[in-house]
């Protein structure tokens, strides 16, 4: 399904293939020779999206550009199913796996690999050529690259990355304390409202 958002329309070369379940909303272009596999979403909800040339995204993939972060992807570049990629810049020849997760800000490096569950954490820098292994944490720039077991070593690094405020522009709340009712009202809504005007359009 294509669909009009915010006045802009999908744009996709004539050489690529989108499945016909797929979900490319708004300001998405795409270069040749792409495939977007079944029930992928690429939503440029407040942020473009550009794909390059070459590129497969696959089933159940998730792609957003976000305000202040657009989703940027170069050549030859595989994202797996279920991944999830949000306001990021993803260089050429880059090897997403299943599963993975990028974050707002990130930048993955030319030839590099997020393997199978892996994340790369807000504002990370993953150099050329560096890998992530299965379900480990790449976080800081440039990145540290962490198993899951070292919370601790993650979260030093992660809290000064303050997510709560690049993310949604509020302060990290005080222990014991959530942002949740300060931040939900206003994202849902906007959320609402920005796509209550989206336009299916044919083809």
């Amino acid at each position: 399904m294509l669909l009009k958002h915010r006045g802009m329309e999908p744009r996709i070369d004539r050489s690529s293939r989108v499945a016909q379940n797929a979900t490319i909303c708004g300001d998405v272009v795409i270069g040749p020779n792409c495939s977007i596999g079944f029930g992928a979403v690429l939503n440029a909800e407040s942020g473009p999206i550009r794909i390059g040339a070459n590129c497969v995204v696959m089933e159940t993939a998730v792609l957003r550009g976000v305000r202040g972060a657009p989703l940027v992807r170069g050549d030859n570049v595989l994202v797996g199913p279920r991944a999830y990629l949000t306001g990021c810049t993803i260089e050429s020849d880059a090897f997403l796996a299943t599963g993975c997760t990028i974050f707002n800000g990130a930048r993955i490096g030319r030839g590099a690999e997020v393997r199978i569950n892996g994340i790369v954490h807000i504002r990370t820098v993953l150099p050329a050529h560096s890998t992530v292994p299965l379900g480990w944490v790449a976080v800081g720039g440039p990145a540290q690259i962490l198993p899951p077991d070292r919370h601790e070593d993650i979260w030093a690094i992660q809290k000064a990355l303050d997510f709560p405020r690049y993310v949604f522009g509020v302060a990290r709340p005080r222990d014991g304390e959530t942002i949740m009712p300060q931040v939900m009202p206003r994202y849902a809504g906007s959320l609402v409202s920005g796509h209550g005007s989206d336009t299916v359009l044919d083809g």
